[in-house]
């Protein structure tokens, strides 16, 4: 399996460390799409990966599938062109989909390109429950709760505060870099309106804490992620980078578990 990596930032560097350096997928990655030069030149060099500034001679290469790990802005650039190319796809930035618009285009894209587009569950966990929940119209209320330490957010902060209530689409509006989770769990479950999300910021904690309850005719479902942070990155959690890891070593299983 050939594998692209668009982006040079702390999860781009620990997927090219843990897949060419460690072995950790059945393939490699075998070019870097980005605009740091500096850092795709250090990838490049350390892990036999060839950097590209040019995305169209990128998606040109003999490619199965390509990770998307930059920013929501960089994604909405980026993604659809790598679909075009009819090259699989792995949205990390998947706040990008707040524009339902924008998402039902790529899968119709996708559809008629005969490519896949894999929404790795990131920071949490219990997105099966809610697909399963939702399937037959059953599923009535989810709830996020998110709790960071003031520098996970980029922010100061001497106490505990609720620094945002309301809807999953306002909380990635406002907070695109932090609550990725939100758009996950909305598109599992009852959409980016009617999830609600909470973000608490405690200078007194260290883990990022993700809290998840939903209710329907399934019955309840109350579920608590406690991530450790990526060394290079107190905003980012080590799990969402793992679940790309994940994707990338079941693509191609005769086994899945799950939905």
């Amino acid at each position: 399996m050939n594998i692209g990596i668009i982006g040079t930032g702390n999860i781009a560097t620990y997927l090219v460390e843990q897949v060419n350096g460690k072995q950790m997928v059945n393939g490699r990655i075998i070019a870097v799409f980005g605009r740091n030069q500096e850092m795709g030149h250090q990838l490049s060099e350390q892990f036999r990966a060839d950097f590209y500034t040019d995305l169209q001679a990128f998606l040109k290469l003999p490619l199965d599938i390509v990770v998307e790990a930059t920013t929501v802005e960089a994604a909405r650039l980026y993604v659809k062109d790598v679909v075009t190319h009819k090259k699989d796809l792995i949205v990390s930035s998947i706040g990008v989909f707040k524009d339902a618009g924008f998402l039902d285009e790529l899968k119709t894209l996708a559809e008629s390109s005969g490519t896949q587009i894999y929404l790795p569950s990131g920071a949490i966990g219990g997105l099966d429950v809610l697909q399963s929940a939702k399937a037959a119209g059953g599923l009535k209320r989810v709830q996020l709760t998110t709790r960071k330490s003031p520098a996970s957010l980029g922010m100061e902060a001497d106490k505990e505060n609720v620094i945002f209530e309301g809807s999953a689409y306002d909380a990635v509006e406002q907070f695109p870099k932090n609550v990725n989770v939100a758009m996950t769990l909305a598109l599992a479950g009852i959409g980016i309106e009617k999830t609600a999300v909470r973000i608490i910021v405690d200078p007194a904690i260290e883990q990022n804490t993700h809290t998840i309850e939903a209710e329907g005719d399934f019955g309840k479902l109350q579920l608590q992620v406690e991530n450790h942070p990526m060394p290079s990155n107190p905003k980012a959690s080590l799990l969402a980078a793992l679940s790309i890891l994940a994707v990338l070593q079941n693509k191609d299983g005769a086994l899945k578990i799950g939905n």
